[in-house]
């Protein structure tokens, strides 16, 4: 039986007996595209923009992306399915080091791999890094170039750098923001061009595979990331414990874990004021995620070097991955 799915509305979610994939058109083209680079060069923002729909969270703090998250866009030609992992860095803790496995194994599970550095800084040690990795794989490699609208008026120096670095491995090369959408047209027709014939592996309409759960729970993280910053950086990781829906409301009760007890007190805040700004701006996100109106209860829990634990890892959602 093929795989089925259904959502609300327009934004499908969840496996279900609804929705059958309908058969490609001949010529059709599909396939896996690996987003790949350094934290903070603008792959989430990039993927959501491509899809049209936040599915990935975004914020200043380095390591945003923890999941490997798929975005899928289908256009008459072609459906591309776009593979969201974690910035590759040197890991310091067991989470770091599973987020970083898990990018590696994104690498070698794709058709294509999307390299993305940032446009706005020269080619730097952490990209000849990810640069090597990518050489070692025969997975087809592009290499693009983003925050283009925010280079400088002399930005060749820094295209140089990066075309340097192509060239050194026969990459092709793409410039492009993801925040304006510009060079992003181009960039989907070099990504289809790198795809063989296949089928619709999802239906046209979707644009993530994952649950919706899942997607609550990062916009609830990435608010938590925006509000309090530094304070409350990457000792965080959110479970939604309940979601009830009625006609009229979705409520959506989660927990927020943190490790000690200073960083409980930071998300609380003084009179709750911190928990309530994080709880009121992520049910603005949910409810435009689910086109209805939400009820969000949070609780915070200390518990104590979870991102050390293998099994607490695993009980949050963080394992490695299979490729």
């Amino acid at each position: 039986m093929e795989p089925q799915v259904t959502g609300i509305q327009n934004n499908s979610f969840l496996v279900s007996e609804e929705v059958t994939i309908p058969q490609a058109p001949p010529g059709f083209k599909s396939g896996f595209i690996g987003i790949i680079g350094r934290p903070n060069v603008g792959k989430s923002t990039l993927m959501n923009q491509i899809v049209g729909q936040k599915i990935a969270i975004t914020s200043p703090v380095a390591q945003t992306t923890r999941n490997r998250l798929r975005g899928i866009l289908t256009t008459p030609e072609a459906q591309l399915i776009f593979v969201d992992t974690p910035g590759i860095h040197k890991p310091h803790h067991q989470l770091g080091e599973v987020l970083v496995q898990n990018a590696k194994l994104a690498i070698e599970s794709v058709d294509v791999v999307l390299f993305v550095v940032d446009g706005t800084t020269p080619c730097g040690t952490g990209d000849r890094y990810i640069a090597d990795l990518l050489s070692r794989s025969h997975t087809p490699v592009i290499l693009g170039l983003n925050k283009t609208d925010q280079q400088p008026p002399e930005a060749q120096f820094l295209d140089d750098s990066y075309a340097q670095l192509a060239q050194s491995h026969q990459w092709q090369t793409v410039k492009f923001s993801a925040k304006t959408s510009s060079g992003l047209l181009e960039l989907q027709q070099l990504l289809i061009q790198q795809l063989d014939i296949g089928p619709l592996y999802y239906p046209p309409n979707l644009v993530t595979d994952q649950p919706e759960r899942f997607i609550m729970g990062e916009l609830i993280r990435e608010q938590i990331l925006l509000l309090t910053r530094e304070e409350v950086p990457h000792s965080v990781a959110i479970s939604i414990d309940q979601v009830e829906e009625t006609p009229n409301i979705t409520r959506v009760l989660a927990t927020i874990h943190v490790e000690r007890d200073s960083q409980k007190g930071i998300l609380i805040g003084k009179g709750g004021t911190m928990l309530k700004a994080v709880g009121s701006a992520a049910r603005e996100q949910i409810q435009k995620l689910i086109s209805g109106k939400v009820y969000l209860e949070l609780f915070v829990k200390v518990q104590p070097k979870w991102r050390q634990s293998r099994v607490s890892l695993a009980e949050l959602g963080y394992r490695v991955e299979e490729s």
